[in-house]
Formats: C-alpha cells, structure tokens, sequence
C-alpha cells in the first residue's frame, strides 16, 4: 500500500485486492500506470506494510453504464442506460456503488454532496491558486477516488470522494525530492496495547481530516485542474500547488513533518527507537501518541492532561475525536474485564469474500506439517499479479495472527515467478482462516516481565538450504513480537543457526526494553530467552573462540555480550515447550494447537460464550 494517502479510520481495513466480488482466475487488475493515483491506505507495516482502505463489495455484480451489443445484422448497435433509468426500474441503489468515473458520480446526489465538500476543503485549506503554466515546466493530472467508508460492523459510515494528483507523473527533481515517510512499527502499536490493558489506561482515538492538507509543499508542483470543477472563467489556468496533495509522492512526508515538528510544542519527546512514538511526561504520569499518517492512538496515566492534548490538536489541526478505540487500521479492538482483545476478523471476511473462498472446506492447519515448498515445482500460475496481491493481503493480517506467520512467509519467496503448487498453498491457508476467522489475540493483566523463545530450523529452505528463524517475545503474558524470516546465510551446524537466532532475538529484545524505558515503564528482572539448543547456549556464555564459530560475524556475538554484561539470562527450554517453534515450520495439527494457546490466541470470552 502506498503511503500517498492515509487510511480512515472508519474503515482503514488493508486489503491488496481490487474490484468486486473476483475470482481466483478474474481478479482484475490495476493497470500500472494508475497505480499510485489508486492509492489510498498508509504503507505497509509488514514488508508490505501498506494498508490500504479495504474495497467495497458490491451488492450486486458491477454493471456498464453504456453496454455494447454485438454480432446484430447492422453491425455495432449502442446501448444508452442512463442512471435515472436504473434508478427507476428498481434495479439497484447507486449511492451503494463506488462510481468508476467523475462523470457517473456527479449523476448521484450523495456522490456529488461528497464532492462538494472535498472541493470546498481544498478551497478553505488554500491547496492551490491558478496560474498560467510556465515554460518547461511539468503538469500533473488529477482524477477522483471514491470510497464507502465503513464501520467493523460493515454498515456504512459515509461516503468519501477524494481529488487525488496523479503522482506516477510527477518527476523527479523537478516535482519532489525526499519521499519518505515514517509510520508506527506493529510492534510499537502491540506494546502501546499492552501496557493499556495492564495499567487500565483509556484508549482514545482521533482522526485528522484532510490531513495531507496540512502539510507545505517545499517544490514547485502544477496541476491540472479539477474534473467536474474547472473554473469557467480561467479554463486555460492550471492549480499551483502551495500545499500537499493526496497522491502526491512527496505528501506523506510533507504532513509528517508538519504534524511532528507541532508535537514538540506541546511538551511531547520522541525516541530514535521509533520516531512515530511520542511520550509527554507531566507530573500527574505520562501521555503517549502514536501516529499512523494521520491516524492517532492517545493513551496514558494522565488523563486531564490527554482532555488537554486533544484540544490544542484540534485548535491547530482539525481533528476528529473518535471517542474509545475500537477500530484501527483493520483492528478491531474490544475492551473486555481482564484487558483487550485484538482481532482482524471483518479483515478475514472481506479477504474470503474477495477471493471467493466463503464455502471452502476449513483445514486444521495454515500449511502441511513439515513440508516445504520447491521454487521450481510444477507449472508456472497463470496469474502472478494476483497471487501478489493475495499474498500482501496476508502479510498484513500478521498483524495479530503468528499463526500464519510462518505459511505467510514461505509463500512470499515465490512472488516473483510463482507455481501453481505455490498457489495452492496460498489456498490452503485461506481455508485454515476460514475456519479461525474470529481468533485473535488476549491482552491481560499481569506481572510486567520481558520473555523471549528463540528458535531455528536448520538447512530448512530446500531451494537455498538457509536457515529460518522464529521468535517471539512476552510482555508478561501478553505477545509483542514474533518474527519468521530467512536467515541471510547459511549456516554449517544446527549450533550455528540457533546462536544466529539468539542473537536476533537478543537484539529485538534490546529494542524493546529501550522502548519501555523511553515510555517510562520500569522493568524489574533481566529479560529470559529461551532456548532448546545447549551448544547454542553454552556459546552465549563461553567466551573462548571454538574452531566452529571462528568464521561468525562479529554482530552475531551480540548475544554473547549481553550475557556477560548480565543485560539477559538465556535458559534451555525443551522443543515440545518452545513457542517460538510455530514460526520455523509447519507443525502437526495438536502441536499447532498448543502453540497458538501458548501465544495467547484464540476466541474472545463474548464469542465463546455466544458459541462462535
């Protein structure tokens, strides 16, 4: 998901798949060059960590405004329909219906009404003023994206139409420089949760309007002016652009900049660890901000000091208070009487919906136990910019399933020339979440302690015989992180691949703890990782150089350092207990399950009640 423009949180539900209701062989695609232009969501938080606001499903197929028919006696005869005719017959409700055209949208009352409103924004922010365009300089076009924006539940919020610059135009140099735009890590946002459900902190949840609006362009950018709103006085006169556009390469970082150097003002501090926290301290306890472009989580001890916050943010920017946090960027958040209960399954629905799988047959796990998928096997799949899509998709609801972290994670090596057994991998783990739509994950109170497991399948990957590593780490009971990568060379021993995942796994911890003390959060007891490799761990603790490890990096003797400094304790833990092992391999149907009761997966206390 491209980070042009920020997800609503009404609705800010990321989901790669475009068009209504697909199949698996007629998902249409996006054509390239307007692939920046449709960007609507936030970039992505894993890898492709690019949310984006989850298409609408219609409630009936799409139809063509002015259909062709063909193979008649006197040749091409042309079907006009126009929408007062649809309207009329009873044939369906058009303000129901994302419009593909500016054109079709000014035919619809509501449409038109959010069009308005978008252009009087623009108007009221000071967005642009007309010129004639200058010599040798670039003109980029605009066009209209609409969205039905909704709530978890899937009623309707409201409609939005947004003028959005055709960025793919722009060129470099000329029209933008610097691009990049930081955004919350998930990590982050899971701690930010815990610590709220451990402290009883109130979640809140505020929604800048406009926000890319906000922010001051440093180029010179010229646009065309917008279609449906030409001034009728100045046709030949194009928009310069004073502040930042939605599709804008360079709008992201243009309201970043806006919004972050404002929160200084306001007493807030932000840490290199993850430059999207801010944490103000006072002496009533601490106020906590998270930014996700222009979605905000408030949180903290001190609460008339968050009522203080939100005013002088909404006194700068115009912001809307969403009141609790229920819904973020495709979480659902549900507040319950032992803490939170993070879940994605209206982002799972829309997915199986999308992909046609609503009746498939549930399977017990994500992928088959200790298989492995081949790079080269079988016939190459007809439709690789679907299976990328898919894919990305699944990558985001990593969010809050490790489950499928795993199975995510080997079907991600093949985007680039995937099989038809890849494929059916990716199906496979459609049908295990059609059968855990609901699960999700409990954050409860509990003793603030940081655990780790560490583990790693040696030689695992058949096509390059690289190692995967897993981790997980525990803020108390409650998971923060996990991870399943690839290791980034091949490791000689078992040994050797378990001590490279100790270390990775040591300096996510590291990463963490400094986190907690930026956030003011004392830990007490040294961090514990576990292991179930004693040659590992006698290495984490020995300090002489044997013959095997000589030809180890110096960073991966991070782990070994932390030790001696007794900034972390690593202790053996047998495999059938190590958690981390889910994110190495697939696992057998009861060890599985064991594992994701380990992780604190599962249903929440209403669903099971409610026999979900």
């Amino acid at each position: 998901m491209n980070s042009n423009t920020p997800a609503s949180s009404s609705s800010s539900s990321p989901l790669f798949i475009t068009g209504a209701s697909p199949s698996f062989s007629s998902i249409p695609v996006v054509p390239e060059s307007n692939a920046e232009a449709l960007s609507t969501g936030p970039l992505p938080l894993v890898a492709s960590f690019q949310p984006d606001s989850m298409p609408v499903v219609l409630e009936v197929p799409p139809m063509n405004l002015h259909p062709m028919q063909t193979r008649s006696k006197s040749g091409i005869v042309k079907k006009k329909v126009f929408l007062t005719t649809l309207q009329e017959s009873g044939g369906f409700d058009l303000s129901l219906v994302e419009p593909a055209t500016y054109k079709t949208a000014l035919k619809v009352p509501v449409w038109l009404t959010a069009m308005k409103e978008e252009i009087d924004a623009l108007h009221s922010q000071g967005t642009w003023s007309l010129v004639p365009l200058p010599h040798n300089k670039n003109l980029v076009g605009c066009k209209w994206i609409f969205k039905i924006k909704k709530h978890a539940d899937g009623s309707i919020a409201r409609h939005k139409a947004r003028l959005v610059a055709k960025g793919f135009s722009q060129e470099p140099g000329q029209d933008y420089g610097e691009t990049f735009s930081p955004v919350v890590k998930p990590t982050t946002v899971r701690i930010v949760l815990a610590l709220a459900a451990h402290f009883g902190w109130q979640l809140r949840q505020l929604d800048v309007k406009n926000a890319f609006l906000h922010g001051i362009l440093q180029e010179e950018v010229y646009m065309a002016q917008p279609p449906g709103f030409e001034d009728s006085h100045h046709p030949t006169l194009v928009c310069k652009l004073l502040k930042s556009l939605y599709g804008l390469k360079q709008a992201p970082r243009a309201w970043n900049d806006r919004f972050t150097s404002f929160l200084p003002t306001l007493g807030f501090q932000h840490t290199y660890s993850d430059s999207s926290l801010f944490v103000k301290q006072v002496d009533s306890g601490i106020v906590i901000l998270l930014v996700y472009v222009d979605d905000i989580i408030i949180t903290g001890s001190a609460v008339s000091e968050i009522h203080k916050v939100i005013q002088s943010l909404t006194v700068e920017f115009e912001i809307k208070d969403l009141g609790d946090l229920h819904y973020f960027l495709g979480l659902q958040i549900s507040h319950t009487n032992t803490g939170l209960f993070l879940s994605q399954s209206k982002y799972v629905q829309d997915l199986l919906v999308k992909t046609e799988m609503t009746e498939a047959k549930a399977c017990d796990t994500p992928c088959l136990p200790y298989h492995r998928l081949l790079k080269d096997d079988g016939h190459p799949y007809g439709n690789p910019t679907m299976y990328r899509s898919i894919v990305g998709a699944l990558q985001y609801l990593t969010f809050t399933r490790p489950d499928i972290a795993f199975s995510v994670h080997q079907v991600c090596q093949f985007m680039q020339t995937p099989m038809v057994t890849h494929f059916t991998a990716v199906k496979r783990i459609l049908r295990y979440l059609k059968g855990t739509m609901h699960f999700g994950i409990r954050y409860n109170r509990g003793s603030l302690h940081l655990t780790a497991f560490s583990d790693a399948d040696w030689a695992g990957d058949p096509n390059d015989r690289r190692s995967t590593t897993g981790l997980v780490v525990f803020l108390g009971s409650n998971p923060v992180s996990w991870s399943s990568k690839k290791q980034q060379t091949i490791s000689r021993s078992f040994t050797e691949a378990e001590y490279r995942a100790l270390s990775t796994t040591s300096a996510e911890l590291n990463w963490i703890k400094q986190l907690l003390v930026f956030m003011q959060v004392p830990i007490a007891q040294q961090p514990v990782l576990f292991c179930d490799n004693l040659s590992a761990i006698a290495l984490s603790f020995n300090p002489i150089q044997h013959q095997r490890t000589k030809h180890i990096d110096i960073d991966v003797h991070f782990v070994r350092e932390r030790v001696a400094k007794q900034q972390l304790f690593v202790q053996f833990v047998s495999s059938r207990e190590q958690f981390a092992d889910i994110l190495t391999k697939g696992l057998s149907a009861p060890l599985f399950h064991t594992h994701c009761h380990n992780l604190m997966l599962g249903l929440s206390l209403q669903e099971i009640e409610g026999g979900c």
